[in-house]
Formats: C-alpha cells, structure tokens, sequence
C-alpha cells in the first residue's frame, strides 16, 4: 500500500502558517487511512496532544522528536514566567532531551511580546517551522503525514481564535 503515498501527499493542499484550514483534522484522517497501511492509520489516529507527552509507549521518531522540541519550548517558557515571579521552575518543569535553537528565541518572543495574542502566534510560528524542519526529507511518506497533521492543527486551532466572539470571550473573563 506504501504506494499510495504519492498520490496521497500529492492530492493535498499545502499548508501555509495562519491560513484557513482547508478541511478539519478528521477529514484529513478520512482522506488518509483508506490509502495508507492500517498501522501508519493507527499512527496517525493516536498523535498525542500536550498533555499525552509524559505516556510511556512506542511512537515514531519524528513524534518523538516533535514532543523534545515543544515539551523545550514549554520549558523555556515556565523559566521565563517563573524567574518574572521569582519562583523556582523546577517543580513545572517536564522533562525532555530536545538539543535545537529554536525554542529559546522563541520563547522570549512570547514572553516579552506585550499582546497575548501575538506571544501565541510567535509561538505557534516557532512550532510550524519545528514541523518545517521534521519534513525536511520526507516527501511521500508517514513522517510527512505526520508533520502536516500537526501543521493542520495549528490552523485549526487558529481558526476558533478567529472565529471567537471578542465580547463573549471578554464578558466571561469579566464574570470571573
């Protein structure tokens, strides 16, 4: 079925960083299983959010790498916010092995960003181009898919902060 691959990667858009999604995570996942071996599916099912970093099981080295990377950029953020409060970070901090340059400016983007927008999307920038650097070499392949699949959640996740309701959203913080 590795086959597939090509045709499947060369059938979808390309992504660009704060666009529109062109369909939603699981239609990805329709448009992808049925083309690619029920384990690559599988893989692609069951990519892990944040909070599933810490789960020890066996997942892919692109994935694991992808989790070093933001798990780092999680950290150099709690440092940042910590040494602001002078708080001692280490009981927030997760463990990782992430040994790129990326997370460091980035970090120090979001936390010296006065916007709490703009902090976010410089962070999310930093993750599109962790994913950028994951594809590199990967052109018709699992690790491709992957690396798109983390790109289309950004995008989604931009999405309904474009599509929120402002007032909604600030009534609710006001009510707190």
């Amino acid at each position: 079925m590795a086959e597939f691959y090509p045709y499947l990667v060369a059938s979808l858009p390309m992504l660009h960083f704060l666009m529109k999604p062109p369909f939603s995570s699981e239609q990805f996942l329709e448009r992808c299983c049925p083309l690619i071996p029920e384990k690559d599916g599988q893989v692609l099912r069951s990519l892990p959010l944040p909070e599933d970093y810490g789960k020890k099981c066996t997942r892919p080295p692109v994935i694991r790498q992808w989790i070093a990377f933001d798990t780092t950029l999680r950290n150099e953020l709690v440092k940042m916010r910590a040494a602001r409060k002078r708080l001692e970070p280490g009981t927030f901090l997760r463990p990782g092995d992430f040994t790129g340059s990326l997370s460091i400016p980035a970090g120090m983007a979001a936390i010296l960003n006065a916007s709490p927008l703009d902090a976010e999307k410089a962070l999310d920038e930093a993750r599109w181009k962790a994913l950028d650097e994951l594809a590199t070499g990967h052109y018709f392949d699992l690790d491709f898919l992957i690396t798109y699949a983390g790109k289309l959640r950004i995008l989604e996740r931009w999405e309904k902060i474009r599509s929120a309701d402002g007032t909604a959203l600030l009534n609710q913080a006001l009510q707190r």
